[in-house]
């Protein structure tokens, strides 16, 4: 007899919710957890003894396979490998997302790279965002990964940060339609968007990367938080990652308020929710606001960060926390269902494999460079000089 959630004629929720109820505790905590590609390798192949020490009880993400350096077809080869193992080797046979990093191309050898965030926003052309993007999630799609660490919709207000290249500027109406075109073109792909960093990470105190944030609601909510609805509500977008600062006083990973409240309750997003890497252990070693790997997961688990990146720093102590009685496990039970609905969506359960003799040498191809150019030229930006200029 054919489970409900093996069915794929049945909705993603319901097969997320049956396959939930047939979880152990420590299967469940597994899909709120990742490993480093490298933790999987010996010599750079696929090792089975270490993916029965880390996949045993399966895995909910895979961090940056093509990201390490591997070429295409091999990091497709590795992709396919490790989900043959969770299939064929772990109780549940429940699928992994693999995520890569690809704000302005998919950050691997041979992908096309594209003008960097800022330079597209100077376009003004979101119909063009939208093919950069189309592209980018094509590449991302072909070496067998379903998630993207992007796009930044942050607003760089204060140019001392560091990071104001990754995002689309300091206009809530511009980076919103830059935003809303990036979102739809890669989830069209079949991968998912992931908005970053929630939110205010460009109005950082002093301009210093990951320093506090303090503005008033009013503003933090026409604009920080404008681009990110924009995101949720008119794109779709089915992923975001939290921003390290303080808000207010409280780290964005430990925000209630702002990742059950606000995005949740609000919006109504019914997407998952990544920590940003290492985001989790820094409530404990550098905010300060826990005590230990524990409390610092029981923290950012009740905030509503669903999967810790980029590794299970923190997380895997839930299960302890669970039975010592100090969450409940329908916490767990909650996050898990998000990550499994997401998993069915994508059409992981049905076929998580690529076609590897479908995966060229080079994703570098003539057309895709074509569109990179014609991009660069559109973001040209021509400054006239009226006199503020000492020059002729």
């Amino acid at each position: 007899m054919t489970e409900i959630f093996e069915d794929p004629k049945e909705p993603a929720e319901r097969r997320a919710k049956d396959l939930l109820s047939k979880m152990t505790l420590e299967e469940k905590v597994a899909q709120l957890s990742s490993v480093w590609t490298d933790e999987l390798l010996d010599n750079d192949q696929f090792s089975e003894e270490k993916a029965k020490k880390l996949l045993s009880n399966g895995i909910g993400e895979i961090t940056r396979i093509a990201g390490r350096g591997l070429k295409p077809r091999d990091a497709a080869r590795l992709v396919n490998q490790i989900q043959k193992y969770l299939k064929e080797k772990t109780r549940l046979k429940i699928p992994v997302i693999v995520h890569e990093e690809c704000l302005a191309g998919l950050q691997a050898p041979t992908a096309t790279s594209f003008p960097q965030a800022i330079a597209l926003a100077s376009t003004w052309n979101p119909e063009l965002m939208n093919r950069v993007a189309s592209t980018i999630g094509r590449h991302v799609a072909t070496v067998g990964a379903k998630q993207g660490l992007a796009p930044v919709l942050d607003l760089a207000l204060d140019p001392r940060w560091g990071r104001t290249e990754e995002t689309y500027g300091e206009d809530p109406y511009l980076a919103s339609s830059m935003g809303v075109a990036y979102v739809s073109a890669l989830q069209a792909q079949g991968v998912i968007a992931t908005g970053k960093h929630f939110a205010g990470h460009g109005s950082s105190e002093g301009g210093r990367n990951t320093a506090p944030v303090n503005v008033s609601e009013r503003f933090f909510r026409e604009n920080h938080l404008r681009t990110f609805e924009a995101a949720v509500k008119a794109a779709g977008l089915r992923s975001i990652m939290p921003a390290y600062h303080q808000l207010d006083g409280v780290p964005c990973h430990a925000n209630r308020w702002l990742l059950s409240g606000v995005l949740r309750g609000e919006w109504g997003f019914s997407g998952i929710t990544v920590s940003d890497y290492d985001g989790v252990p820094r409530l404990m070693n550098i905010d300060g606001v826990a005590g230990s790997k524990e409390e610092a997961a029981i923290r950012a688990l009740m905030a509503g960060v669903d999967v810790e990146l980029p590794t299970a720093a923190c997380y895997g102590s839930l299960i302890e926390a669970v039975r010592e009685g100090l969450i409940p496990e329908s916490a767990v039970d909650a996050a898990v269902e998000r990550v499994l609905k997401l998993k069915f969506e994508l059409g992981l359960f049905d076929n998580p494999y690529v076609d590897e003799a479908a995966v060229p040498e080079s994703l570098d191809g003539p057309q895709d460079r074509a569109l990179a150019l014609e991009a660069a030229r559109e973001s040209v930006v021509l400054l006239k000089n009226d006199g503020a200029l000492p020059l002729k």
